[in-house]
């Protein structure tokens, strides 16, 4: 098994202590990577179009530019005619995508791998269904 999933996620987030900041990690661990993570309260149910999704948010940076955190998709097919949005790295624990870009360029990412998407991409985007890590940068702060 990849050491990265048999490993542990770490993230830093800052908690507001009553006289100072304090910062602590912020873990992904087995356990969670294998679906625990999303028994927890904080995770966002919903289907659309049909497709069921968990996502939640393990890390929210102070300035509200950078966060992490898991999501589980089933089968979906998104076309994305306007720019992506946000730059977002994204590590498959579980199945996979293809990514069809504008220019008709297929990128297959399975279990084990990772991709970055930038803010700028569009094109189509084709799943089984997968679960992932994600971390996603907006200097604006907006899609987080």
């Amino acid at each position: 098994m990849n050491q990265l999933i048999m490993g542990t996620v770490l993230c830093f987030v800052t908690v507001a202590a009553a006289s100072s900041d304090t910062v602590l990690p912020s873990k992904i661990s087995q356990a969670d990577m294998s679906g625990e993570i999303f028994s927890r309260p904080a995770t966002i149910k919903e289907v659309h179009n049909g497709n069921s999704i968990e996502d939640i948010t393990t890390l929210l940076s102070s300035d509200k530019k950078f966060a992490s955190g898991m999501y589980k998709s089933g089968k979906s097919h998104w076309v994305i005619d306007e720019p992506y949005g946000v730059d977002e790295f994204m590590y498959f624990i579980e199945g996979g995508v293809t990514l069809t870009s504008s220019d008709g360029t297929v990128t297959d990412v399975n279990a084990g791998e990772a991709v970055t998407i930038p803010k700028e991409w569009t094109g189509v985007w084709d799943t089984e269904g997968y679960t992932k890590i994600w971390v996603i940068y907006s200097a604006d702060g907006s899609g987080l």
